[in-house]
């Protein structure tokens, strides 16, 4: 399939059960990704699931047609070291870098996050991810609060406290998530605020970041738009680029939008609040 039509079923295959999920280039050369080249979804599994309940689920979440799918059984091996091998350092920006702990930063005078691939979304390979840390490189202003809803890894509330943010606080539905933020950001140096949304203490923020998908970010609109102060801005991602009108819409309800930043089908939608 396309580039992101895979990359939001490889998101929803998570988010449905799988254990692990990769993306494989169709091109003559595997190695290389070619732009707009099709691509090959590959997802593990425990072994007692039902493959085809696992894709139908991951298809209801990413809103397409449940796509066609082989079923293969993986021997035994050491998973660590393999899936260690996989991931490298990946350059955010020219001063920014994501770095797993089994590397060495390869720039010493760049801005590098230590953080591992692991059970939480957020390693700053995906495309909607680093749209959101290149919106911070350039919009964060030293001091502000900012607000990580679905934080995930923690990997943009990391960046932004190593921007220079003031008070940083995350949330996120899965409490495996908030322990993963907690034990990132102080792999990192920085201190991060986690709860469970419903437990989010009151108050607003100079910056909310929301890194989901479009329909939840739809949803979503009135309590983003209660968190974040007048003057204060919003960042949106995990839309695909055909999804950015439907969810700048419904923000233009309390902010206002400062138009979508598209890359590789996927785009950021940015406003400032009413």
């Amino acid at each position: 399939m396309d580039p992101a039509p895979a990359e939001a079923l490889s998101d929803a295959l998570m988010e449905a059960g799988a254990e692990s999920v990769s993306l494989e280039s169709l091109s003559p050369d595997p190695a290389v990704i070619e732009p707009g080249g099709r691509m090959r979804v590959v997802a593990l599994a425990a072994a007692h699931t039902e493959p085809a309940a696992l894709v139908a689920a991951a298809a209801a979440i990413a809103d397409m047609v449940p796509p066609g799918f082989k079923v293969a059984a993986v021997e035994e091996e050491d998973w660590v070291r393999r899936s260690q091998s996989q991931f490298g350092p990946i350059r955010i920006s020219g001063r920014l870098w994501v770095v797993p702990s089994w590397h060495t930063p390869p720039d010493p005078a760049a801005l590098s996050v230590r953080l591992d691939p692991g059970l939480a979304f957020g390693t700053g390979g995906h495309v909607s991810t680093r749209l959101v840390l290149q919106y911070l490189e350039t919009n964060l202003r030293r001091g502000e609060r900012v607000l990580d809803y679905g934080c995930g890894s923690g990997i943009l509330a990391i960046v932004a406290g190593m921007l220079g943010a003031g008070e940083i606080a995350g949330t996120d539905i899965d409490p495996q998530a908030l322990e993963t933020t907690v034990a990132n950001a102080a792999d990192n140096g920085v201190v991060v605020r986690v709860a469970l949304p419903d437990a989010l203490p009151p108050g607003t923020f100079d910056l909310v970041l929301a890194n989901i998908l479009a329909g939840p970010l739809v949803v979503l609109e009135p309590l983003l738009a209660a968190r974040t102060r007048p003057g204060g801005r919003i960042a949106l991602s995990g839309i695909l680029a055909s999804q950015a009108a439907e969810v700048a819409t419904a923000y233009a309800r309390d902010f206002d939008m400062a138009g979508s930043v598209v890359d590789e089908g996927w785009a950021l939608v940015a406003g400032t609040r009413r």
